[in-house]
């Protein structure tokens, strides 16, 4: 019998949505069939949302530490101040605090091995701020943390699978980013995760332009023709099957993308805006090339709807299907390469 894959899950921004989706997860005892969660966070939070939310089906077991999680139960780690206040919908220093440590202490024991992947509820970036964390989000946070100084933000649904050559960058910083040394490493990092994460032989991947109409050859920018296509170029020359530069808003209308597997875009909201009006409720944040699996909801700590029994829990439960799929592939293939089949002679 295969033991369970155990799910490390930092609990985000209580005053947010997180715990809600959380233990709407959590209320399906399917879900335990494969999975064993451990969440870091707060039991008495957890157990305010649980009656906040009308969740009586949902079994919390208070645990010190991983070791001692149980398989057929929703565990949880305290690891911040049990007297904190919730105020639901509310931006705060303290819940931003509590993110923090959750998140702390969820890493640590991921690096330490207690825990197989990690899954990561919604923060508010700004309130998490503070000396001990000044990035622009999870990403770039796990990034330094777990020692990868190359990596990929990617977004991830059964339609498509979407990364970013710059990330949490303000649109005016985004030329100066785009070089062929950064298009051609993260055309890389893509290549590798496609077959590597999700088990494609040959992945195909589609790269976006930076400028409208792809630059209409030079008329409307060039760095599709000084930039981008000498990077898919250079590509193509290593034997990646690489096409483009496309025009973001074609490529999107006319379904283009359903013919790749992956798709490189020049900045965020390129790559967001289609991702979330196409799979916005079951998408997937996944951050590639780091040495352990993180993933993410797709959507934010959604205050607006905080504490209000609205907020809709398949893009949490896809993203530990995700973690767990991916550990999954990850561990067959370090499997098959430490015991490759022996060459007969024919």
């Amino acid at each position: 019998m295969e033991e369970n894959i155990s799910v490390g899950i930092s609990h985000g921004d209580f005053n947010g949505i997180g715990y809600e989706v959380i233990l709407k997860t959590f209320s399906d005892v399917r879900m335990f069939e494969r999975i064993t969660p451990i969440i870091y966070g707060s039991l008495k939070v957890a157990s305010y949302h649980k009656k906040n939310l009308g969740l009586e089906n949902v079994v919390l077991t208070g645990i010190r530490k991983a070791e001692e999680a149980n398989y057929k139960k929703l565990n949880i780690i305290t690891c911040i101040d049990e007297n904190i206040r919730v105020e639901m919908g509310k931006l705060s220093s303290s819940a931003g605090l509590a993110a923090f440590n959750a998140l702390e202490r969820s890493v640590a024991d991921l690096k330490d091995g207690k825990i197989d992947v990690l899954v990561t509820a919604p923060i508010n970036k700004q309130s998490i701020q503070s000396n001990s964390f000044q990035f622009p989000g999870h990403t770039e946070y796990l990034a330094e943390k777990l020692g990868s100084k190359e990596y990929l933000m990617l977004m991830v649904s059964e339609e498509m699978r979407i990364g970013m050559v710059t990330c949490h960058t303000p649109l005016s910083s985004v030329p100066g980013l785009i070089t062929m040394d950064s298009i051609i490493q993260k055309i890389k990092i893509f290549h590798q995760s496609l077959i590597y994460d999700f088990g494609i032989r040959r992945p195909r991947i589609a790269v976006l332009s930076l400028n409208p109409h792809a630059g209409d050859n030079g008329l409307l920018g060039k760095e599709e023709l000084e930039i981008i296509q000498p990077a898919i170029k250079a590509a193509v020359e290593e034997k990646l099957i690489v096409l483009g530069p496309y025009g973001a808003d074609g490529f999107f209308g006319s379904s283009h993308y359903r013919k790749f597997d992956g798709i490189l875009a020049m900045f965020h909201d390129q790559a967001l805006i289609p991702f979330k009006a196409i799979s916005m409720e079951k998408g997937v944040n996944f951050t590639a090339a780091l040495p352990f699996v993180r993933t993410s909801p797709a959507h934010g700590t959604a205050y607006e709807i905080a504490g209000k029994n609205q907020a809709s829990h398949l893009s949490f439960t896809e993203a530990v299907f995700t973690a767990c799929d991916i550990f999954e592939k990850r561990k067959m293939h370090k499997e098959i390469t430490a015991n490759p089949l022996p060459h007969v002679e024919v």
